[in-house]
């Protein structure tokens, strides 16, 4: 029994022991997988620190980033606006100017109007004393009855108050005929300063170059066939002559001139010439051409900054791409005659848009000018009215030239900026021989008058000074002279710009002291 007790307990105490060692080692290693799991959820910890602290300056720089985006759009949408407002001031500021500049012309009006009141009421007063005291003398010289006698006295005051009044008309309507066209020429002068566009003086004749002078026997082909299909397909003379590397176009439509030109140039290009090359590369010559005729139509159009205008309108105003006048691009000069009619009418207070339109198209006959025989101004108001433009534009193109009296102030506008950009220096050319001759014309017209001594055109053409004999001229024969030849001038001859008539009549007295 004692033997079975002692392993009994034993195992007993063995089993307490390998209980406790056990314990003591789980927690020993619990201790230390608590201590890993800490030193795992610090390192955790610190990372999800680290990345939240990379993501918060992140999201700092994109804020700061997008502030900064968001300043310059609202600094450059503040500077915008700024602008405006500058340019609303200054515009605001041009009217305040204008309208004190006219409220000060009204007041010295008004003054002018006040003292020639005072003078009148002074003259009548005058004029009652005078009536009063030759009453009084009449009656007395002539036994008159006191009724004979005021009607005499009444009669003679009416006509000193006329003559007074007359004279005083007169001398304010040479002030105000002076003040305005002092006020016409700044305008004028500040229009032009404000619109001063180059020209380039344009040739009528298209010369093409070629890469060498066998290129010509190409072009003129066996027994003449390829130059015979490029002239009857195109409706333009190809002359060829001893030019070395060119031959020249020549055509009245300047249209068909310019697509025979791409043509030719095209066919130089390929080398392949023969009628059926001829044929298509013509057909796309002529595209070319017309996309390049809507182009700057188009380009006209917008430039000016006119809207609502026929396509067909827009097209024929392309034309004049490959329209001169004296050396002057006629599309050129339109648009200038725009922009300056533009500028006037705002300076005068008229309708700026109906006086850019019209300017705009008052030259549109001469796209068309080749193809029917009539005057550039009568087709011009066919087509304007044609596509339904407005009267006050079809009679600005009618005006243009004294075809019709200007009625509207829009007309004489497109007028005198129609004679403003052609007689401007340098924006017209014509060859020596047109030019003597002109000048030619000039003096012949006048001497063709009776009374006239000797003629002068002087200033390139565009004054003629006219000597005339006083004994048989008089001073008012001078004024309807100078009219008459004015009108035949008109009649007879063609000129840009304007032709200024002067006569002198000058009347000298000698004697000899013996």
């Amino acid at each position: 029994m004692d033997n079975l007790i002692i392993p009994v307990v034993a195992f007993l105490i063995g089993a307490v022991l390998f209980f406790f060692v056990g314990n003591t080692y789980r927690a020993k290693q619990n201790r230390e997988k608590i201590g890993s799991a800490k030193t795992l959820a610090e390192k955790i910890l610190d990372d999800a620190n680290r990345d939240a602290e990379t993501a918060k300056k992140e999201a700092l720089l994109e804020a700061k980033d997008e502030i900064h985006r968001w300043r310059e759009e609202q600094e450059a949408q503040y500077a915008r606006r700024q602008n405006e407002l500058q340019d609303a001031e200054r515009r605001l500021n041009k009217r305040e100017d204008l309208l004190d500049e006219k409220s000060v012309q009204l007041e010295n009006l008004e003054k002018k109007v006040a003292k020639d009141q005072d003078r009148v009421r002074s003259k009548e007063q005058r004029a009652d004393q005078l009536m009063t005291q030759r009453q009084n003398e009449l009656e007395r010289i002539a036994d008159l009855r006191p009724e004979q006698a005021r009607e005499m006295v009444l009669e003679k005051a009416r006509e000193d108050v006329v003559h007074e009044r007359a004279q005083i008309l007169r001398e304010e309507e040479a002030k105000t005929r002076d003040e305005a066209e002092s006020r016409a020429r700044e305008i004028i002068t500040r229009t032009v300063q404000r619109y001063a566009s180059d020209y380039v003086a344009e040739s009528t004749v298209t010369v093409v170059s070629l890469p060498n002078d066998e290129m010509k026997g190409r072009i003129i082909g066996r027994e003449g066939r390829n130059i015979r299909a490029f002239e009857q397909l195109t409706g333009v003379d190809l002359i060829i002559d001893d030019t070395p590397q060119a031959v020249v176009l020549s055509c009245f439509d300047p249209v068909r001139r310019e697509v025979a030109r791409v043509a030719l140039e095209k066919l130089i290009v390929d080398g392949r010439i023969h009628p059926t090359r001829i044929e298509e590369l013509y057909q796309k010559a002529e595209q070319e051409v017309e996309h390049a005729i809507r182009e700057a139509g188009e380009l006209a159009v917008d430039e000016v900054g006119i809207r609502n205008i026929h396509p067909e309108i827009i097209r024929t105003l392309g034309k004049l791409k490959y329209r001169t006048s004296y050396g002057q691009n006629a599309l050129g000069h339109t648009i200038e005659v725009a922009q300056l009619a533009g500028m006037l009418a705002l300076e005068l207070g008229a309708n700026v848009k109906i006086a850019k339109r019209g300017a705009l198209l008052h030259d549109l006959g001469k796209a068309i000018d080749h193809e029917i025989e009539l005057p550039h101004v009568e087709l011009g108001v066919r087509l304007a009215k044609k596509y339904h433009e407005s009267k006050e534009v079809v009679h600005c193109i009618e005006a243009h030239h004294n075809d019709v009296e200007p009625t509207t102030l829009e007309a004489f506008i497109v007028k005198t900026a129609d004679a403003l950009s052609a007689a401007r220096p340098g924006a017209r050319r014509e060859s020596t021989e047109n030019y003597i001759k002109r000048l030619e014309d000039l003096e012949a017209i006048a001497n063709a008058f009776q009374g006239i001594d000797q003629s002068y055109a002087i200033q390139a053409g565009r004054e003629i000074r006219i000597a005339v004999k006083p004994e048989e001229v008089s001073e008012d024969k001078m004024v309807v002279l100078a009219h008459d030849i004015a009108r035949k001038i008109e009649s007879e001859l063609e000129y840009p710009g304007q032709i200024k008539i002067n006569i002198v009549r000058e009347t000298r007295a000698s004697d000899i002291a013996k």
